[in-house]
């Protein structure tokens, strides 16, 4: 037989785009259309339904960037359409091919009712059958695409700030018209849209490809080019056959999950993603209207409360679908945050926000968490997630690896305790998926358990303002259930998929440690001022939590529950993967940094005024050791009298070099400035690499090939300029600090001031870094050359450590060039290690260095600074304060130790005299990372605390207050069974495994 495969697949592309797509609506009659462009920022619904309307025309220009149009809508239904589907087809101008990131509307009757969105795929709204006259109102935003997806992407734009971009309208008005939609065209249109999807999907050698080429040959012998719809049915029935064959015994089998994934913010700011989610949610309960089927899932418990708060008549037809069980909260944590470079006690309060909000709000118990985009994933997240009450974890964001193919799709994941979690990877390698015959075609290609199990999750709909799932969606799932050469489809919620899943696949692999996204590592340090507002505020509530804690069970004063819940849902929300990464637009960063300057400034508030009722009226100066760790005399958690310290820092002349001695350490500073030696007196061993220096500073080329603000490309390492030259060199000696040295260097239009402090009797340097930064695609960094020969480094997670190899002996460690830390990262050879600490810095490198000698040694730097284009061209431009320390002789204890005394300074306060801390534990290795009264209210002191070091341990806390019982919750302060050992005269012991987290509740007497 003559092979006439491409004719009939190319005559099927034609008749589908240009005959069968543009017979789905006839009769077109104009609409009137009226507009008000609202002024300034969103208004309310009630404003813009009662504004003064004027003229407006299709081909019309309306919409500068991040404005407001309204448009009313106004017709008649000819009579002669009664009976059929009418609708209004309302095109705002915007290009089909960029979902998500353009103009959206959302639909309102006269009454305020919510209707439905209006995206770049979604341009309908019904006509309620047997209306004769019809009015809407269209609240459309004029979004503009930041990133340049219609042209050239990621190009410096200023589009990413109402404060710079053009006032020029974007969009043109292209449709608004009164239409019938002909309902057998469309089902021909969606027949023929999955048959010739998997027709082309399957192989050449498949007999059923061949069935299926001759049979669409044969349905567009049947239609008729000329009437689309007087030949539809016939047409139809052509194919029936083709959809009567059922799939194959062994064919992979697909829970399809209504999604849309909403980004927090990203390319537009906070307010904009209010609008998206109530746009969305409001398409999806419409779909669900006229399709019984149809569930849908949808995470961050902030976006809920944002449609409860905004508009609230949206968020009544969802809480009618939650009940119904089709509306789906799922992900229990308050934002899809980043994991990387959130902290310990601000990861739980994710899941105890997230997990609580859905717990009061809708009564659900929500036990899966869903992080499809975040930029990689802490080891620490399987026992956070497990004493959070989830079971498993869904992320589809590791295919993006640029290296390495993660050889699992569904497995467990274990942490660094050994706690494992189910988790499935999507192999349909995208969280938008349209349901497309080559999208689930690559779901049962790619999926990595062939042979093993048989289950995989699909989230399909169209993300960030696109609207979600579409009824064209709905209708290829609908022909998918069981088709010969196709996957099996199946419309779930996840907890079916979970569940069935689960079953399916008991003899699961095991990865262990963190998952490691191979691309994205720009974020551990881009928008730095963002990242410094985190870190201040996650230690300000920390410390807020405590001494309000201490004031309430020592002195009766009232707890601020609820301020403190608002500021952690705040300091939450900008924990989003898109903001504390850094990779959003300028608008975002430039709210986020005058919130964490109003959280910390609210917080610092609640501070001062519990540490003055814990201390009491007095004048004796006290110091306030808000720390897990005795310091200066001065108990962990408590109030104290510092102890005066004997020691002094001596500094002498050597030709042109600069010594200076504390008695620990004698650390030489050359004529420019840089610190050329560290002599560890107590070892008696030079701590740096001949010709290295501690504190380098370093400014590499930074031009990723794309990804701006996301991306470092291991290409940075080939152009690096070291800022050894000096401006200027000023030695300072404070009898009280100890002795430093003032370095100012300049490099291109920036001017950077290093202040080198060598601390009284300390064996660490303190750098404090004061920049006015004005690079552009540049990176700073610091680097340590260590004579240490270290083949791993341990770098902070939450509560606890990861080691990653030095060396790059197999691809996946080559990957890992640039690594993600919290407080600290240290290195060591046997007998003796070294650890940088910081104080809001995330991205670090450490590689194993060969000096000229031979001598093998490590070199750690810390990236401080970027500046990319895109999406923001303005990114970390202007001054910034940076501090980090170098720390000698240092075990992975010393290292926890100072990282908590770099990140929360103690506090000098008068007071009545010392106060002993409420709790206390007595094993260095046993941190106290939480302390504060109860979430129910009833006045009980929770207590949570970690084994730091990687050790079994066993342990006494100790409280100073009457207890009448302690019990051992889960991070949501439920009961768990596992109970603490023993409790007698005033303390209890309990036993920690590694890395284990143990959250107490102490019911007061």
């Amino acid at each position: 037989m003559h092979d006439q495969r491409q004719v009939t697949e190319a005559r099927l592309e034609r008749a589908v785009v240009q005959r069968i797509a543009p017979a789905v609506h006839t009769r077109s009659l104009p609409v009137e259309v009226a507009a008000w462009p609202a002024p300034g920022e969103p208004v309310p619904i009630e404003e813009g339904l009662g504004a003064t309307y004027g003229e407006f025309a299709v081909g019309q220009a309306w919409g500068p960037p991040w404005s407001t149009t309204w448009f009313r809508l106004r017709g008649e239904v000819p009579a002669d359409w009664a009976g059929r589907e009418v609708e209004v087809v309302f095109d705002l101008g915007t290009d089909a091919r960029n979902v998500g990131f353009q103009a959206e509307g959302l639909v309102y009757t006269p009454a305020g009712e919510p209707v439905k969105s209006i995206n770049p795929l979604s341009t309908w709204i019904p006509v309620p059958a047997g209306t004769t006259t019809f009015e809407f109102f269209v609240e459309a935003a004029a979004n503009p695409d930041v990133l340049g997806g219609g042209g050239r992407a990621f190009d410096p734009s200023p589009m990413g700030d109402v404060l710079t971009a053009p006032r020029d309208p974007l969009y043109v008005l292209a449709r608004a018209d009164l239409c019938v939609r002909d309902v057998e065209v469309a089902e021909l249109l969606s027949d023929l849209e999955v048959l010739g999807g998997l027709m082309l999907e399957l192989p050449l050698e498949d007999a059923r490809r061949y069935e299926l080429l001759r049979g669409i040959d044969l349905a567009l012998d049947a239609l008729d080019p000329h009437d689309v719809a007087g030949s539809a049915a016939r047409t139809r029935a052509v194919l029936a056959p083709l959809f009567a064959a059922k799939a194959r015994a062994s064919a992979h089998r697909v829970s399809a999950v209504g999604h849309a994934h909403i980004d927090s913010a990203w390319l537009w700011p906070l307010r904009e993603t209010v609008r998206k989610v109530a746009r969305t949610a409001a398409n999806v309960t419409q779909l669900m209207d006229v399709h019984p089927s149809f569930v849908y899932a949808m995470s961050s418990a902030q976006q809920f409360a944002w449609i409860a708060e905004h508009r609230p008549e949206v968020h009544e037809k969802v809480k009618r679908r939650i009940a119904e069980g089709r509306f789906v909260p799922v992900g229990s944590m308050w934002v899809e945050s980043d994991t990387n470079m959130v902290g310990s006690e601000a990861m739980v309060r994710q899941f105890l926000e997230g997990k609580g909000y859905f717990a009061r709000e809708y009564g659900i118990d929500t036990e899966e968490a869903w992080l499809p985009d975040s930029f990689g994933y802490s080891a620490a997240l399987p026992q956070i997630m497990k004493l959070a009450g989830v079971r498993w974890f869904l992320t589809q964001k590791i295919s993006w690896n640029t290296d390495n193919k993660f050889p699992h799709h569904t497995f467990d994941w274990e942490g660094i305790d050994g706690t494992r979690i189910f988790t499935h990877f999507p192999p349909v390698d995208t969280y938008n998926s349209e349901l497309s015959a080559k999208e689930l075609a690559h779901a049962a290609r790619n999926y990595q358990e062939k042979g093993r199990a048989e289950w995989s999750l699909v989230p399909f709909g169209w993300g960030d303002g696109g609207g979600g799932p579409t009824r064209e969606m709905l209708s290829r799932a609908d022909r998918l259930g069981d088709l010969e050469g196709s996957t099996r489809v199946s419309l779930h919620s996840p907890r079916e998929f979970f569940t069935t899943a689960e079953q399916d696949y008991p003899d699961r692999p095991v990865w262990s440690g963190e998952l490691y996204l191979e691309l994205h590592r720009g974020t551990y340090t881009s928008q730095a001022k963002t990242k410094q507002g985190n870190r201040r505020n996650e230690h300000l509530l920390r410390e807020a939590e405590l001494w309000a804690t201490t004031a309430s069970v020592r002195h009766g004063a009232e707890y601020p529950a609820a301020r403190l819940q608002e500021l952690w849902r705040t300091v939450l929300l900008h924990q989003f993967h898109d903001i504390l990464p850094g990779s959003s637009i300028a608008w975002v960063h430039r709210e986020a940094a005058a919130t964490h300057a109003r959280v910390s400034a609210e917080l610092e508030g609640i501070v001062a005024t519990s540490l003055a009722t814990v201390a009491g009226e007095g004048t004796t100066a006290l110091v306030a050791n808000p720390t897990p760790h005795p310091r200066t005399g001065v108990p962990a958690l408590g109030l104290g009298v510092a102890e005066p310290s004997a020691a002094v820092v001596n500094f002498t002349s050597d030709g042109p070099d600069t010594v200076l001695d504390n008695g620990v350490l004698r650390v030489r500073v050359d004529a420019a400035g840089n610190v050329t030696s560290v002599l560890d007196l107590a070892a008696d061993r030079e701590v740096l690499l001949p010709g290295t220096h501690a504190g380098l500073l370093q400014l590499h080329r930074d031009t990723p090939n794309k990804w701006d603000a996301w991306d470092v490309d291991a290409h940075y390492r080939h152009v690096v300029r070291d800022l050894v030259e000096a401006d200027s060199v000023e030695l300072h000696a404070d009898e009280g600090e100890g002795a430093s040295v003032v370095v100012t260097r300049s490099t291109g239009a920036s001017t950077l001031v290093q202040t080198v402090r060598l601390p009284r009797g300390e064996s660490r340097i303190a750098y404090t870094l004061d920049v006015d930064w004005h690079e552009r695609e540049a990176m700073l960094k610091a680097a340590f050359g260590l004579d240490v020969h270290a083949d791993r480094s341990a770098s902070e997670i939450q509560f606890g450590h990861v080691f990653r190899a030095t060396h790059e002996n197999t691809s996946w460690d080559a990957a890992r060039f640039e690594i993600c830390a919290h407080r600290w990262l240290h290195v060591a050879e046997a007998g003796y290690g070294v650890a940088v600490t910081n104080s809001a810095t995330y991205g670090h490198d450490v590689t194993r260095s060969v000096v000229a000698d031979g001598r093998p040694g490590t070199t750690v730097r810390l990236s401080l600074l970027r500046a990319p284009l895109s999406p923001d061209p303005e990114t970390d431009q202007g001054r910034h304060v940076l501090e980090y320390s170098l720390v000698v002789g240092a075990d992975i204890a010393d290292a926890v130790r100072e990282g908590y005394r770099q990140n929360l300074p103690e506090r000098v306060v008068t007071g009545a005299g010392p106060v002993a801390p409420l709790v206390a534990v007595d094993v260095p290795g046993v941190v106290v990372e939480a302390v504060k009264l109860a979430e129910d209210g009833s006045g009980d002191v929770v207590v949570r605390l970690y084994e730091s070091l990687g050790a079994r341990e066993r342990a006494r806390l100790t409280w100073g207050f009457p207890v009448a019982s302690v019990s051992e919750v889960d991070l949501l302060e439920r009961p768990r069974e596992e109970g603490v050992t023993s409790v007698q005269d005033g303390g209890a012991s309990v036993s920690l495994r590694p890395f284990q987290i143990l959250t107490l509740r102490l019911a007061r007497a």
